[in-house]
C-alpha cells in the first residue's frame, strides 16, 4: 500500500473507530477512487466531506467508471482533470482567449508620455 494499486487487489484495512480511518488516509496521497460500504447516511456524509478523492461508489466498486455522465479523474498525485463524456472534451481542449480591438478609434491618452492633462483625464474617467 505504498503506491496506487492498478490490479484486481482489494486491500482490507482494519480500524477501531471512524477517526482512525481519517488518520490512515491522511498519511497518504489522495486516492484516485474511494469505495465505501455502509448503510449509515451519517458515515457516508462524514467520509465524503472529509476525504479528498477522485471518484467512487457507495456499496459497490468500479461501476462509476461505466457511467458516461459521471466525470472521472483524480486529484493531487492520483491525477489532474477528469474525463468521460463532455469532461473528456473539456480536459483535452484548450480554450484560447483573444481580444480583438478596432484600429479606427484609438485614444492617445492610453500612451506615454503621460502629461498632467492625461493623468487628470484618466482620473476623471476612473471615478
Amino acid at each position: 500500500m505504498q503506491e496506487e494499486i492498478f490490479g484486481p487487489v482489494l486491500p482490507i484495512i482494519v480500524y477501531r473507530d471512524e477517526e482512525e480511518i481519517f488518520s490512515i488516509i491522511d498519511k497518504r496521497p489522495s486516492p484516485l477512487a474511494l469505495y465505501l460500504f455502509t448503510n449509515k447516511k451519517s458515515t457516508e456524509r462524514e467520509i465524503f466531506s472529509r476525504i479528498r478523492f477522485g471518484g467512487g461508489c457507495v456499496n459497490d466498486t468500479v461501476i462509476h467508471l461505466a457511467s458516461q455522465t459521471l466525470p472521472f479523474g483524480g486529484v493531487g498525485n492520483s491525477g489532474i482533470g477528469s474525463y468521460h463524456g463532455k469532461k473528456s472534451f473539456e480536459t483535452f481542449s484548450h480554450y484560447k482567449s483573444v481580444l480583438k480591438k478596432s484600429n479606427s478609434i484609438d485614444l492617445p491618452v492610453r500612451y506615454s508620455p503621460y502629461t498632467k492633462f492625461k493623468y487628470k483625464l484618466i482620473k476623471f474617467f476612473m471615478k
